[in-house]
């Protein structure tokens, strides 16, 4: 589904009497039916800062998730909106506001750390909004990152694990609310960029090491980092009604960086993915949102790793299950038994397999080994060839009835011995070349028309050959001669068969190698985007790891200096891993799909029944077929 109809936000994740947290169904169903990529924007904070405006003005809605306008806090869970993406056909925005931080009524950090957690998770960009400046206590109110390698477990690598969770983690977005300063820095104008970079520079010295622990897990686990700040949007009065206020009734600084904020959002914020690339939808991002609560419920540690072994099995089981039953449906839908031509069948099942080959592509979840893809081609494969065996077999009762009907006069004929005459063979053979013509100009199905002809046919040549015997107007040599003519005949007519059935195997071998084909080319395009996702995250990570070491040579942190430099060369030695992989990628795929290939060309054996069975080269072409298009 291209886009889902809301209104307004739901609550994704709900804190529940016992005050544990728990995945709503209504929001999963929301999420279900979203099968395209998913931007999704998370915003966290303190309670009552603001948060829930700047999701309203990402949706372009006034009013949606509730702003609020006591010291009481409004939105508890998380709640979610998702919108069609105004810049990015094809994709869908998903907006996360969470449950107001340092809420004194909760009582609980732990549960504000993993509403933390849980957008840090679920997000592709997470906005961090608080109110004034970028000071010390305005970091230290930002200590769940400091929690965050004891609450998520990333994969083990050679890496370190700051770098596993920079990997995975989503770009960072720090807005300022009711900032009254000037941005200068030593009597020079900065940005606001250059502002958070250097609130989150460190002191040295052991004495500073609870000063520099937040400052250090931002420039750790978030390789992009970027920073808004807004002047107050209008006076205490008007603040109490935000929600009926327009933007002529706001102040024009806030208006323009709110502006500013949302075109960096819409255009900049990434769709989300897991490590390596893996794209995520909006039905894989429900799972995953159960997957974590599921986690956290049981006092478990969320794991990345897990989550997506998980996702892969039961999405891309799901994702065979749904294309397949589309291709039957599509194959119920538009097939009606006998097709005219066995080239009309294949163009459906031409069209229903590339729809089902689209469907699973877009629903498949880190199947870069095909398996899931392979168990789809064979299935479809399979009624394929039952749709071949019922035309074929629907053809030929159709043609006999046609056959019955035309040949009737001619049977009668014979049982009455009306040719066991002089001059009886002569009349005999005209009445059945003028049954053999009109019965190919009425057939309406071609498909086994030769073949239930030339099979009636063989079997009434020994009846041919008696009234010829018994023909005494004709002498020796023209009976022999004649006789001659009939083994001509039946052997031209072995011929003809042969070439018909080679011609219908051909054809319906060529229906599916063009789905395998589309399947290689549908499957090449997704393993090439998340190459090149997983290249763009490496490079992300990198550039941030060579701006952290020159940072940390700044601050003259020799230690640190060396551990970057040892990352770094780390980072750069899978990047030419990473590369080599993409360069080998696309030959080995179109092996494994020829290997299919070789066992589903025995689809094109159904057409020859009897002593003329063609089970000839059909499976070794198939085979070949994709090992000759790689070269």
């Amino acid at each position: 589904m291209t886009s889902v109809p809301m209104e307004g936000p739901v609550c994704l994740v709900d804190n529940g009497p016992d005050g544990k947290m728990s995945v709503q169904q209504g929001a999963l169903q929301i999420l279900e039916q979203i099968q395209q990529p998913v931007v999704v924007v998370a915003v966290v904070g303190l309670y009552r800062t603001g948060k829930s405006y700047l999701m309203n003005r990402l949706a372009g809605k006034q009013s949606g998730f509730a702003l609020g306008s006591t010291i009481e806090s409004k939105t508890k869970g998380i709640w979610m909106w998702c919108v069609p993406h105004p810049k990015k056909p094809g994709h869908t925005l998903v907006l996360l506001d969470t449950e107001g931080l340092g809420d004194v009524e909760k009582g609980d950090e732990k549960h504000d750390t993993w509403i933390f957690c849980l957008a840090v998770l679920l997000s592709s960009t997470l906005v961090y909004n608080s109110m004034g400046t970028i000071d010390n206590n305005a970091l230290e109110k930002l200590q769940y990152v400091t929690e965050l390698t004891e609450h998520i477990q990333v994969k083990s690598s050679e890496h370190s694990k700051s770098t596993e969770m920079m990997r995975i983690f989503p770009s960072f977005v720090w807005t300022v609310r009711d900032f009254t300063l000037e941005l200068e820095l030593k009597g020079k104008p900065i940005t606001a960029d250059e502002y958070l970079e250097n609130a989150l520079k460190l002191k040295p010295g052991t004495q500073m090491a609870r000063f520099n622990q937040v400052r250090q897990g931002l420039r750790d686990f978030f390789a992009v980092r970027r920073c808004f700040v807004f002047e107050r949007p209008a006076n205490n009065k008007k603040m109490k009604i935000m929600e009926q206020l327009t933007d002529d009734d706001l102040e024009e600084g806030f208006v323009e960086e709110a502006n500013t904020f949302c075109s960096y959002i819409f255009s900049e914020a990434q769709p989300k993915t897991m490590r390596g690339g893996l794209g995520v939808t909006g039905r894989s991002l429900g799972f995953l949102a159960e997957t974590y609560v599921e986690a956290i419920r049981s006092g478990k540690v969320p794991c990345l790793e897990s989550a997506v072994e998980s996702l892969a099995l039961i999405q891309n089981g799901r994702a065979v299950a749904e294309a397949l039953a589309h291709y039957e449906k599509e194959m119920q839908r538009w097939v009606r038994l006998p097709s005219e031509t066995q080239e009309a069948l294949s163009q459906i099942h031409s069209e229903a397999s590339t729809q089902a080959i689209s469907i699973f592509t877009n629903a498949s979840f880190n199947d870069n080994q095909q398996t899931y893809q392979d168990e789809l081609m064979r299935k479809m494969a399979e009624v394929y060839d039952d749709w071949c065996l019922r035309n074929a077999e629907e053809s030929r009762r159709v043609c006999g009835e046609v056959l019955a009907r035309v040949f009737g006069p001619l049977e009668a004929g014979v049982l009455r011995g009306a040719y066991m005459k002089p001059g009886g063979y002569k009349e005999y053979k005209a009445a059945l070349d003028e049954a053999t013509a009109q019965y190919k100009r009425e057939q309406a199905s071609e498909l086994m028309r030769e073949e239930v002809l030339l099979c009636y046919l063989k079997d009434k040549m020994s009846i041919g050959q008696s009234i010829l015997a018994t023909d005494k107007s004709l002498s020796k040599a023209e009976q022999q001669a004649k006789e001659e003519a009939l083994r001509r005949e039946e052997a031209e007519r072995k011929r003809e068969l042969l070439e018909e059935q080679a011609a219908l195997q051909e054809e319906a071998l060529r229906a599916v190698q063009k789905s395998h084909e589309e399947a290689v080319r549908r499957m090449q395009e997704k393993m090439e985007e998340e190459t090149r996702r997983n290249k763009e995250e490496l490079d992300r990570v990198l550039t941030a790891k060579l701006k952290e070491q020159e940072a940390a040579i700044m601050e003259q942190s020799e230690k640190r200096v060396k551990e970057l430099q040892e990352e770094v060369s780390r980072l750069r030695d899978e990047e030419k891993r990473v590369a080599q992989q993409q360069q080998q990628q696309g030959g080995g795929f179109l092996d494994t799909t020829a290997d299919l290939l070789t066992n589903a060309g025995n689809v094109a054996l159904w057409v020859a029944p009897g002593p003329w069975k063609v089970a000839g080269g059909a499976a070794m072409l198939a085979g070949g077929f994709l090992r000759s298009f790689s070269r």
